[in-house]
């Protein structure tokens, strides 16, 4: 009887070793910005936009930091923003945008509207390359964005 105890905990710790690896051995919301490079809590300036077919070059003002909570605050190119948002793994969902209300020349409004579009349309999908990051939104619109180097 005591063999057959010591083969039912030896069976049992085996088990639970297996179980412990399989399950912990990646955290649950990784993905390939995880394990590229993080994109929350960093001063990005954003370079261009990609909507709807037309690429537009973004005004020198525009620029954005996610929080660790998905939220974000930044520059569209005229008004200042923030925004709910989430992060899981590499995909990042933003809620409405709040701005603040100054008019500018037509060209930034316009990029300014067609940026506030693509973060708000749906989930963005990131991918991060050295010093740059890449939003793209399910209907390809792409937002590209590098590293402030004023952090």
């Amino acid at each position: 009887m005591k063999r057959h105890e010591g083969c039912a905990s030896l069976t049992v710790t085996a088990v639970l070793v297996l179980f412990a690896v399989a399950c912990g051995g990646r955290a649950a919301d990784s993905g390939p910005v995880t394990a590229q490079q993080p994109v929350t809590g960093i001063d990005w300036r954003v370079d261009g936009l990609t909507a709807g077919g037309v690429t537009r070059r973004a005004p020198a003002a525009a620029h954005l930091r996610i929080g660790e909570d998905g939220g974000a605050v930044g520059n569209l190119g005229c008004n200042w923003f923030s925004a709910r948002g989430t992060v899981h793994g590499d995909r990042i969902t933003f809620g409405d945008l709040r701005t603040t209300r100054m008019a500018c020349d037509r060209d930034r409004m316009d990029f300014e509207r067609a940026l506030a579009h693509t973060l708000t349309a749906g989930t963005l999908t990131a991918r991060t390359h050295d010093a740059e990051l890449t939003l793209t939104g399910d209907d390809g619109d792409r937002i590209q964005l590098r590293r402030s180097t004023a952090e």
